[in-house]
């Protein structure tokens, strides 16, 4: 019993060192961009690669933020994140409780179909036909409605839902609740979990989607700041700052612009922490 608490313990302490590794290895790009975009012209000019800031400046945040360019692109992502957020949610809700109930006429074709649509798609130019056909083009609407429903998120979504007991909704049935009524009221509260882990998930896609931007999207108007921070990093342009009294070499704002632009998602994680640990875990056992 003592050698197997030792190598257990063993074992805990090569997990804990290999987790430690992967950990530092994943925050030194982010600690390169920080202090880079925090670091004096000269500092950022003198060294390629630096860890900690040298001659702490905010120059470089102050000429994006000048930058009207820079707010409306964080304005158009935070419309596509909110509104695509809460759209995805209610509309993959809505058939994952449908295809819950097996007793439905159509429901076993329909799950096949969203089956077929994992292993199988119409490709970017059919898309792009379509996006072109239905008049979206342009418009924020061709960055949120063609990847509306997510099939892998909607299977476990149903699983979920198939595990809650009917006696509930029997009960609800019996007091005079319709379907629309027992989705609102019954399962979306003890599904709570579930709408933080996925909100999160659609959410950090949607802000960081740029490449159906780059298809569907050529008004520089709507550009999301993903697009923006491509321009500004491969193009060197893309900023109209209004500080024109400051000198930031284009490396020092490309490392601001990153950070900048990534630190409101990053922002929503810890009000849903509490639920994602269970929510990540939900549909993964079918009772």
């Amino acid at each position: 019993m003592y050698h197997k608490t030792l190598s257990a313990r063993i074992i805990q302490i090569v997990l804990i060192l290999i987790l430690a590794i992967v950990s530092f290895v994943a925050l030194v790009p982010i600690l390169h961009v920080l202090a880079t975009s925090l670091s004096s012209p000269t500092a950022a000019l003198q060294s390629r690669f630096l860890l900690f800031p040298r001659e702490i400046t905010l120059d470089a945040y102050r000429f994006i933020l000048s930058a009207s360019s820079f707010w409306n692109s964080m304005g158009v992502s935070l419309r596509i994140t909110i509104v695509g957020t809460f759209l995805r949610i209610l509309v993959t809700f809505m058939l994952a409780y449908a295809l819950a109930h097996r007793d439905l006429p159509g429901a076993k074709v329909m799950s096949y179909a969203v089956l077929f649509t994992m292993i199988f798609n119409a490709g970017m130019i059919p898309t792009f036909m379509t996006v072109v056909g239905y008049g979206l083009r342009n418009t924020l609407w061709a960055l949120m409605l063609p990847t509306l429903i997510d099939p892998f998120n909607l299977i476990i979504i149903r699983t979920f839902i198939s595990n809650i007991p009917k006696e509930i909704e029997e009960s609800a049935k019996i007091d005079g609740c319709n379907d629309v009524r027992i989705l609102f009221t019954i399962i979306v509260p003890l599904s709570m979990a579930a709408i933080a882990t996925f909100s999160l998930f659609y959410a950090v896609a949607l802000w960081n989607a740029f490449f159906d931007a780059i298809l569907y999207i050529s008004d520089p108007d709507l550009f999301p700041v993903q697009v923006l921070l491509r321009q500004v990093i491969m193009q060197g342009a893309g900023m109209d700052s209004a500080a024109d009294d400051i000198f930031v070499p284009p490396r020092t704002v490309r490392m601001a612009v990153i950070i900048a632009s990534t630190l409101p998602i990053m922002m929503v994680y810890p009000f849903i922490q509490k639920h994602f640990a269970k929510g990540v875990m939900l549909g993964s056992v079918k009772g």
